[in-house]
Order: structure tokens, then C-alpha cells, then sequence
């Protein structure tokens, strides 16, 4: 028997919603890196991106549990030396709010060239209208 690889044009990559109201930000972002990743297909090939394209709305009002709104914090660097900049939840939410999301997708995706351009199928908004309409994405519901 042979594991049957398929070819660039046999992809067929379909769009999904989901809103992120009221949910937990790691439920969604692991749901939306295995969709990105093509993990659900049966077509699934480690090597090759058979991922679906991912909108996520309602990025403001993404839940988080336990004390990380107060204590969790997001890092980057300006690659000067003491350039470390260290962002709260909180106040993270109220300037970038898909950020939050974006960084934990990210996280769940793998660390090299395949990863960067599963990555590029996420959207992100913070509020409840997207541009996506014309792609006919399906709604995806979170198990509560």
C-alpha cells in the first residue's frame, strides 16, 4: 500500500469563521492552527501546507482564564541593547487586540518556511465584520 501525496493542484483549501466572542484564546488558537495546518483533512502531509484559509472576529473579546489578564506579558525586542519591551494582557487588548491571537496561532505552528506561509492564510479582526464575504466562508462552532 502507498501513501498518496497529492499534488499542488489537487489542494483544495476552503475558508472558515470563527468568532472569538466569549471563547478562551488557547481553545481558538489551537483549533485555528490545526485548520491552517490541514489536520482535519484526510489529505494531511507533514511536509506540504493543506490547511484552510482561517477569519477570526471579535478578537477584542477573546476570554482569557485565570489571572493572565493581569499577569500574562508579550515581549519583543527593538534589537538595541535594553530594547526589551514588555506589553500586559490588558493593555495589549485594549491597543492590538488581534495581536493576542495572532502571537498564539503562531506559537502552534511550526518554527520554518512552511509555518511562515501557513500563517499568511490567518485573518484576524477585532470586530465583527471581516472583507472575506466573496470567499463564502462556512462558520466554525467551538465546542463548549
Amino acid at each position: 500500500m502507498r501513501t498518496e501525496i497529492p499534488s499542488k493542484h489537487a489542494i483544495v483549501r476552503s475558508w472558515h469563521v470563527i468568532d472569538a466572542n466569549e471563547a478562551v484564546l488557547g481553545r481558538i488558537a489551537s483549533k485555528a492552527a490545526m485548520l491552517l495546518m490541514g489536520k482535519h483533512k484526510p489529505t494531511y502531509a507533514p511536509m506540504l501546507d493543506t490547511g484552510d484559509h482561517v477569519v477570526i472576529i471579535n478578537a477584542a473579546k477573546v476570554k482569557m482564564t485565570g489571572n493572565k489578564e493581569d499577569q500574562k506579558l508579550y515581549r519583543r525586542h527593538t534589537g538595541y541593547p535594553g530594547g526589551l519591551i514588555e506589553t500586559g494582557a490588558r493593555r495589549m487588548r485594549e491597543t492590538r487586540p488581534e495581536r493576542m491571537l495572532e502571537l498564539a496561532v503562531s506559537g502552534m505552528l511550526p518554527k520554518n518556511k512552511l509555518g511562515k506561509q501557513m500563517y499568511r492564510k490567518l485573518k484576524v479582526y477585532a470586530g465583527e465584520h471581516h472583507p472575506h464575504q466573496a470567499q463564502k466562508p462556512e462558520a466554525l462552532a467551538l465546542k463548549a
